[in-house]
């Protein structure tokens, strides 16, 4: 992604609270907000000159979301690439809808109850991807994991910070990716301000076709 950016933009990568480079406290809860504080001071620390232009994948979308309809003055615009809108089932009210909502729901809880498999998992995906630490989950990071799976993804109000968002909203999703539910996506379409990019053969991962799709979205 950041090569085909660079020529035209100062580019900063970023770790989340709890993973990477960045700091993972002992009494972090890993809530939405935490993350947002972190992400917030990170931004300042770096004493940016201007508007802004924030990109977020994964998860790191709705952190970047709810960043967005907190600090929005500080932006000019908001990537999100992957991001994994999931409503409360009982909001939705297609019966097949409901039950697919309920079934991601259910495969996030399972992973973070079963600490072994889920490990596992991450390093065999990681093994076979080209992309190196794809999913990186240990056990130096897994508090930090699970509880941010439970706190800013399974538990989230994406759709209402994006509602309140005044800035562009550029949305990038693989139309393969097995995280998103097409439910959530819909919603996102109906917003004002959203663009959505849909590329075909995607999955969850900024491989090189949506790489140039999402270079394109940045301008």
């Amino acid at each position: 992604m950041i090569p085909l950016i660079v020529a035209h933009h100062r580019t900063i990568a970023i770790d989340l609270l709890g993973f990477g480079g960045s700091p993972a406290p002992e009494t972090a809860e890993y809530t939405i907000e935490e993350h947002v504080a972190s992400l917030a001071r990170t931004i300042d620390s770096l004493k940016l000159h201007g508007p802004f232009l924030l990109v977020g994948h994964s998860m790191g979308s709705l952190i970047a979301s709810r960043y967005a309809a907190t600090h929005g003055a500080r932006l000019r615009r908001l990537v999100l690439v992957s991001p994994p809108i999931y409503l409360a089932p009982g909001a939705i009210g297609s019966r097949r809808d409901r039950t697919a909502m309920g079934l991601y729901l259910r495969v996030y809880e399972y992973l973070r109850l079963n600490k072994e498999f889920t490990i596992r998992a991450a390093a065999g995906l990681a093994r076979l991807s080209p992309i190196k630490n794809l999913l990186d989950v240990t056990e130096t990071n897994w508090r930090a994991f699970v509880l941010s799976l439970q706190n800013s993804i399974e538990s989230q109000t994406s759709v209402s910070d994006l509602a309140s968002v005044r800035v562009p909203v550029e949305v990038v999703y693989g139309s393969l990716d097995m995280f998103l539910a097409p439910s959530g996506i819909r919603v996102l379409e109906q917003l004002r301000g959203v663009t959505v990019h849909r590329v075909d053969g995607g999955d969850h991962v900024i491989r090189h076709r949506m790489a140039r799709v999402v270079a394109t979205a940045i301008g």
